[in-house]
């Protein structure tokens, strides 16, 4: 078990690195595009035609090939017959990429209509056909997304991580160059272009030459017989039935911000953009590295062993709480510093800093969902999860209704705030009942010992800073710098003295394993 531990911290520092490094250049595109478009609705028009290839994606399961071919390849290997797995990813690459090239088809074809129905809040004309523009261009990267996922999948399978990791950064940095080179000339069509590139350089050749090396192959199979295809589409239909907690948010987004003042929906992709840099450094990077091997306890049967890795990692994900309070505290002073330079303004600083505090709330759930769905996929369980993430969105729209109808843009944000917990909430219980002995009640004591902590030393300095910084003031970004400085180093002083003097053994533990580079476990 210590070499597998070994195993996971050395994943788990490769995928932590791309995840901070394609949020870091995730960033500094979103700041591109900020100060070339602002909040205006040319950049509502960007994010809406995202929402069509992400819908055939999701149709796809293109982001689930990694929970769910994994397993199947996995096995193969293990019994020796790397071969058979290799013929089953022609297979699958075969049958749903011939099934997504004719659906990509479609889509470009009915574009228009399409976007009538997922954006219908959308009524200006110029805005709508560049809507419709921009999605023709982006939907072929959804193909490449897909082919991509699979060769990923492969050296996941293998435990090979360095060129899947590298996807995400070549993506990122190709929607740059786009809108740097293409951008003065076509405005925010220039990302569109960019992200075809980026996807067909970083998600499929990289991935395709990282897969050669491992053995691969492409051969034509259109065989619908193949031993474990049938298997595979068992796993992951419910996936494409399914509605996810990610999916669900950045659908939402731009359906309920179609029918807000123009600029809302670029106010709220900045600050989400805010969110999931949060979320992917703490849950999705461990989340991602961990899977392979929680497959392979599923594979022992060691289920114990897994439920108790899996709540002292979210004992320690609980660390998420009182950063995302210290954001919602220095909300302005972020998206200023970050955004407010071009055609981003101070009034789009405020419009991104009220969607802002409200989506910081959510900031757990997001990342403690990538890890507790892990747990399901792990034991090839793809039903219960798609099922109960369902359910729970169905029943989070009247939230959203009245969010969207009584506070605008803030009611949206805490919509998918409340919506995240929601589903997350009802995930983790399906999760434990199948366990006698269940450690929930530890996992839910250190997310209350971390709110009764980190909400009073935010109500604080959120005082403080009114007192300190006038409403009406536009600051510089040295001023800006000073405050946020200023009031983080207060509250990690003041949250470190509280949590040693009330005896908090999580912070405590989680503090002292971070200053030797040791695995996180908590006592029994």
């Amino acid at each position: 078990m210590s070499s597998t531990v070994r195993k996971i911290g050395v994943a788990s520092l490769i995928m932590m690195g791309s995840v901070l490094l394609s949020r870091v250049i995730g960033l500094l595109r979103e700041m591109v595009i900020a100060h070339m478009g602002g909040t205006g609705g040319a950049v509502d028009a960007y994010q809406v035609a995202f929402i069509i290839p992400e819908i055939l994606n999701h149709v796809l399961a293109s982001g689930f090939l990694s929970v769910t071919f994994i397993p199947l390849f996995s096995g193969y290997v293990m019994e020796g017959r790397e071969g058979k797995g290799f013929e089953l990813c022609n297979a699958i690459l075969t049958v749903f990429g011939t099934l997504l090239v004719v659906l990509t088809l479609l889509a470009m074809v009915f574009a228009p209509q399409l976007i009538s129905w997922v954006a219908p809040g959308l009524k200006n004309s110029e805005l709508t056909a560049a809507t419709v523009r921009m999605t023709r261009i982006i939907i072929p990267a959804q193909l490449f997304f897909f082919i991509g996922g699979l060769f990923s999948a492969i050296q996941f399978a293998r435990e090979k991580f360095i060129l899947p990791a590298l996807a995400p950064l070549i993506y990122n940095a190709g929607i740059i160059i786009g809108g740097i080179l293409l951008g003065p000339r076509l405005g925010m069509e220039g990302f569109s272009w960019g992200v075809l590139g980026g996807s067909f350089f970083g998600n499929f050749l990289l991935q395709f030459l990282g897969s050669r090396r491992l053995g691969y192959r492409f051969k034509w199979n259109f065989n619908l017989r193949h031993e474990n295809l049938k298997k595979y589409v068992l796993l992951t239909l419910p996936l494409m039935l399914g509605v996810t907690m990610m999916f669900s948010t950045e659908v939402f987004i731009r359906f309920f911000g179609s029918f807000l003042p123009r600029g809302s929906i670029a106010g709220l992709n900045y600050a989400i953009r805010i969110l999931f840099i949060l979320v992917g450094l703490f849950g999705q990077a461990v989340g991602v590295a961990s899977f392979p091997f929680l497959a392979r306890l599923a594979a022992e049967n060691s289920l114990n062993e897994m439920n108790r890795l899996m709540n002292d990692t979210l004992r320690v994900l609980a660390l998420v709480i009182p950063v995302s309070i210290l954001v919602m505290v220095l909300r302005h002073e972020v998206v200023a510093m970050l955004f407010q330079h071009g055609k981003f303004n101070a009034e789009s600083t405020g419009i991104t800093a009220d969607a802002l505090i409200f989506l910081m709330a959510g900031a757990y759930a997001f990342a403690a969902q990538t890890l507790v769905v892990r747990g399901f996929y792990a034991v090839q369980n793809t039903l219960f999860p798609a099922i109960f993430g369902t359910l729970a969105v169905i029943l989070s729209l009247p939230i959203y209704l009245l969010g969207v109808k009584f506070m605008g843009i803030k009611g949206l944000s805490l919509a998918i705030a409340v919506s995240a917990f929601f589903q997350v909430l009802m995930i983790y219980e399906v999760w434990h009942r199948r366990f006698e002995k269940s450690e929930k009640i530890k996992v839910y004591g250190t997310i209350l010992k971390m709110v009764a902590l980190a909400a009073p030393i935010g109500f604080c300095l959120e005082w403080m800073r009114r007192a300190w910084v006038s409403p009406e003031k536009v600051m510089s970004f040295s001023q800006n710098l000073m405050v946020l400085l200023a009031l983080s180093t207060l509250f990690a002083l003041l949250f470190a003295a509280l949590a040693y003097a009330f005896k908090i053994d999580e912070v405590r533990i989680i503090l002292e394993r971070s200053k030797r580079f040791k695995p996180f476990k908590f006592p029994s």
